[in-house]
């Protein structure tokens, strides 16, 4: 039975514990975790597993949030969530999480912005379809609480009420333009495909070297990217930049000789290229899924 439910729910509770955290590898430990304190659990109380599991892990996820905040200020440089390079579960089933486009990076880093009971809210919600009664009895609050944190949760964000909760994903063949735009120098075609206000953070975590504050401006962005292609291009080891699915959505990697040095992820808003996300510090780039 215990082999049946983790099959059966491993992928659910990874990314229902990635979207809390917004770490692959704490995830991993969080389901990990549950799992083994399934064990001592009475059997009567898993007549309903998907909802005790996944209780179990937002209050894991919930004390680790608590902690995680305060780490963060202490933080060098801007922190940005560690790369999804896999899903955590190929299955296709009604228990995989029905809003996979809550998995896209951009909503990750947007959730960053909610409390730790907001973000359980939020996610439990949108993600996973909880009604609030359920989502109530999950966090040991009210209907009513819950509806208020939802949306609050919302208006962080800058999601109307009106409005579908969506990030546009950039689709690989603007990536790849953009890139060849940037190699070839081809300022022109680079400022055609970026929102004037465009922002780009970058994450070294002070173990590699990136932007302190973000970039903003498509042409202060466009400045920052050619000075660091050029200097990568004079670093032994450091391959070609290659698209690959990050957070279920076309990215770009670097590799160098010791693995994957650098991770970026593009979000677009009408068309156009409205953030960028640049992750290089080495403790977020060794996840490689569940």
């Amino acid at each position: 039975m215990m082999q049946e439910m983790y099959m059966q729910y491993k992928g659910l509770l990874f990314k229902l514990a990635y979207q809390l955290t917004g770490s692959a590898s704490d995830a991993e430990d969080v389901v990990h975790d549950v799992f083994l304190k399934l064990y001592d659990v009475p059997k009567e109380k898993l007549s309903e597993p998907k909802a005790y599991l996944c209780k179990m892990v937002t209050n894991r996820c919930y004390d680790l949030q608590k902690s995680a905040r305060k780490k963060r200020e202490q933080y060098f440089g801007e922190w940005l969530p560690e790369p999804l390079f896999q899903s955590g579960s190929n299955d296709d089933s009604i228990e995989s999480v029905e809003r996979g486009d809550l998995l896209s990076y951009a909503m990750i880093v947007l959730l960053e912005r909610l409390t730790p009971a907001e973000r359980v809210v939020f996610v439990l919600r949108e993600a996973l379809g909880f009604d609030y009664e359920e989502i109530a009895e999950l966090m040991e609050k009210s209907a009513v609480n819950c509806r208020k944190l939802f949306s609050r949760a919302r208006a962080k964000m800058g999601i109307t009420s009106e409005e579908l909760v969506h990030t546009e994903t950039a689709p690989s063949e603007l990536i790849t333009d953009f890139l060849t735009a940037l190699k070839q120098g081809n300022m022109k075609r680079m400022v055609s495909m970026l929102d004037p206000n465009v922002i780009l953070v970058s994450d070294g975590g002070g173990k590699a070297k990136a932007a302190i504050f973000p970039i903003k401006t498509s042409d202060h962005v466009i400045r920052f990217l050619l000075g660091v292609l050029r200097k990568a291009s004079t670093i032994e080891g450091i391959s070609q930049i290659e698209i690959s699915q990050i957070n279920e959505q076309p990215a770009f990697i670097q590799r160098s000789n010791n693995g994957i040095h650098t991770v970026g992820i593009v979000h677009t808003e009408g068309n156009l290229i409205r953030n960028i996300y640049i992750i290089r510090n080495p403790d977020k780039l060794k996840h490689t899924g569940i």
